[in-house]
């Protein structure tokens, strides 16, 4: 199947990535806003934000909950925020268009090179920077922490490598994804 229709990226499966998506508002026009490099450069600079916040507790005590709830929030109204870019032929831009795409569209459509499980790995090495974070913050211990939003942030942009591969390959064989970078 060298194109993927668009009755499935519109439908796409419903399964957990989906959900997600839908949490965040990341619906149709949602994604191109998303799309935006500093929606996305915006959103990246939350976790050291929020790791801050969270250890300004030793600080500031129960005042650091607003900090950390307008991260929160952000982190949310975030991909609504932004206006569609002007152009999409940015390496952040790529990298969204693509989550999109690995999002909403069924696995078996995607080239074969597409379906491995790294997209998988680049995620769950996140999350053991996520535990080393959230390790340092317990204990306050600034090296793992900061090794942990390191570690993190590594594997998110590995992650969105791969999606800008993923969007990349896709929009050769599809011209509605081709029609996305402008």
């Amino acid at each position: 199947m060298d194109e993927v229709k668009s009755d499935e990226v519109e439908h796409g499966r419903s399964g957990k990535k989906n959900k997600i998506a839908a949490l965040f508002g990341l619906e149709g026009d949602a994604w191109m806003r998303h799309s935006n490099p500093a929606s996305v450069w915006t959103r990246f600079a939350v976790l050291p934000l929020l790791a801050l916040a969270i250890w300004s507790r030793d600080w500031i005590g129960w005042w650091c909950l607003i900090p950390i709830a307008l991260l929160i929030v952000w982190l949310v109204i975030n991909p609504l925020f932004f206006e569609r870019p002007a152009s999409t032929k940015h390496w952040a831009s790529k990298s969204v268009l693509g989550e999109r795409i690995w999002t909403e569209t069924d696995r078996a459509a995607l080239p074969e090179e597409f379906q491995s499980k790294v997209p998988s790995l680049a995620q769950a090495y996140q999350v053991v920077g996520l535990l080393i974070m959230i390790y340092g913050l317990v204990v306050l211990d600034a090296v793992a922490t900061i090794g942990g939003v390191l570690i993190t942030q590594g594997g998110k942009v590995w992650y969105l490598d791969r999606m800008v591969l993923t969007f990349e390959a896709m929009k050769r064989r599809n011209p509605e994804f081709a029609a996305w970078e402008y």
